[in-house]
């Protein structure tokens, strides 16, 4: 058994290197699957068609769609302007003297409306570049305020988010978006409230020191301005349109199933449980509205055609979710080889609480691969059923393993190999030296609020 469990540990650990690197995951989670299933003693192409690739398969059946929505949304929500208004709005609104809070705030909102976390990065940087240069807080500190504001309580905590992070649960625990929102909504404010806290320190220990913005930075940003720019009310009626479409199909009477009678489903679709697929049907039709409404109300004005931004959020979306499928058929194999058992008995043995255990064993996954979702679906492939189970034995709500796993996701995956944290540096000319201590910062202030959630969160109301 230690050779089927050393297999296990060794694929893992190659895995994280491959992501570490850049390298792409597509490829090598096939093969470090493929090289644990060999050292376990499977024959490696039935592992490979019959496990890997139906993990692949599922995943991609039931997420593709928000995917590419999502992809679609926040490339039409950028090319017609309307990004760089709502976070202008949200700076203006607060102003030099509150230029972190003004960041982070610009960066929630897109993010919560429904827009990819990469656009948020794009489209707020070149205005808190310039909030952050008129304040004069070192530039060192805005990748961590975008972060906060785009990278943690938006995208797994507050309940209704659309992000990805917050759907992936769903089909695994039955729920829907707005799973366990009393946790979520403390969660998110603990998570706010302790980052705000943390870089405004930053900023003063900096100004004590006669830090300021600095010169010479690479990529100094220019702000869209001007008439180019659409109207606040135009900007948000989407992203608002959005989170109302969603909430409409999730959470009241006039849900999904009365528009689609599940008797008629069921015997035109024998194999659609439209329960399960509600949550991912109302994001479908929420992100599909918010796309239609931007279309017909900035289409003129967006800088690039229709076509061609239709084209680079396919080209976005595709890499974004076979990447995440991978890691899912990397998780299918693994929970089929000898060894998985002792190594799940290890994480259950953690705790047991099973929100804690969930949520060290997201946590890890997501630290490991880089990737929220990643983890995320790693995690629920191999350890959902038996988490599901556990819950119910101990009297916890499907609804609370939701909150508390797409909440550990957004943890430890913004580790220094993590995919958007690359990108982020990129965008805003810094490096990993510069401005990772912070956004690890921010990394540990939102494991700890899970960590701390997962042990009171059964005993919380609602």
């Amino acid at each position: 058994m230690a050779i089927e469990v050393g297999a296990i540990v060794l694929a893992l650990g190659l895995l994280m290197a491959v992501a570490y690197r850049g390298l792409p995951v597509i490829v090598f989670a096939p093969l470090c699957a493929l090289l644990a299933a060999a050292l376990s003693g499977l024959p490696l192409l039935p592992s490979y068609t019959d496990l890997f690739m139906t993990g692949v398969a599922g995943f991609v059946r039931a997420f593709f769609p928000l995917f590419l929505l999502g992809a679609v949304f926040g490339k039409m929500i950028d090319a017609s302007g309307s990004a760089a208004t709502i976070a202008a709005a949200m700076i203006r609104a607060l102003g030099p003297r509150h230029a972190i809070p003004a960041v982070v705030l610009a960066g929630a909102v897109l993010t919560y409306g429904g827009v990819s976390l990469f656009v948020v990065a794009f489209a707020v940087y070149p205005l808190g570049a310039a909030l952050f240069r008129d304040a004069d807080i070192p530039k060192r500190l805005l990748p961590a305020a975008i972060a906060l504001g785009a990278f943690t309580f938006t995208m797994d905590a507050l309940p209704g988010t659309p992000q990805i992070q917050n759907i992936i649960p769903t089909r695994f625990f039955k729920t829907d978006a707005y799973a366990a929102p009393v946790v979520g909504l403390i969660g998110a404010a603990l998570v706010l409230f302790g980052g705000l806290f943390w870089l405004d320190r930053r900023r003063a220990w900096a100004a004590a020191a006669g830090e300021g913005y600095g010169a010479g930075h690479l990529q100094e940003p220019e702000a869209r301005t001007g008439d180019d720019l659409p109207s606040l009310g135009a900007a948000v009626l989407p992203l608002i349109l959005v989170l109302a479409v969603n909430f409409v199909l999730s959470r009241t009477a006039w849900s999904i199933d009365l528009w689609y009678p599940e008797a008629s489903i069921r015997k035109a679709f024998p194999a659609t449980n439209p329960r399960d697929a509600a949550p991912s049907w109302a994001v479908i039709v929420a992100l599909s509205v918010g796309i239609t409404t931007t279309l017909a109300l900035h289409a003129r004005r967006m800088r690039v055609s229709v076509s061609a931004s239709l084209s680079a959020a396919t080209a976005g979306a595709l890499p974004a979710i076979f990447n995440t499928a991978s890691e899912v058929g990397f998780g299918t194999v693994i929970k089929s080889l000898p060894g998985f058992e002792v190594l799940r008995g290890w994480v259950l043995d953690v705790s047991r609480n099973v929100l804690l255990s969930e949520a060290v064993a997201v946590n890890a996954l997501a630290g490991v691969t880089g990737s929220a979702s990643g983890g995320l679906s790693i995690a629920l492939e191999v350890m959902g059923e038996y988490y599901l189970e556990a819950a119910r034995a101990q009297g916890v709500a499907p609804e609370l393993l939701h909150r508390i796993a797409s909440m550990a996701s957004g943890g430890m995956d913004t580790l220094p190999h993590n995919g958007a944290v690359i990108t982020l540096l990129a965008i805003t000319g810094l490096t990993h030296r510069q401005s990772y201590p912070d956004i690890f910062a921010i990394t540990l202030i939102k494991t700890a609020v899970v960590l701390a959630l997962a042990l009171s969160a059964a005993s919380l109301p609602g």
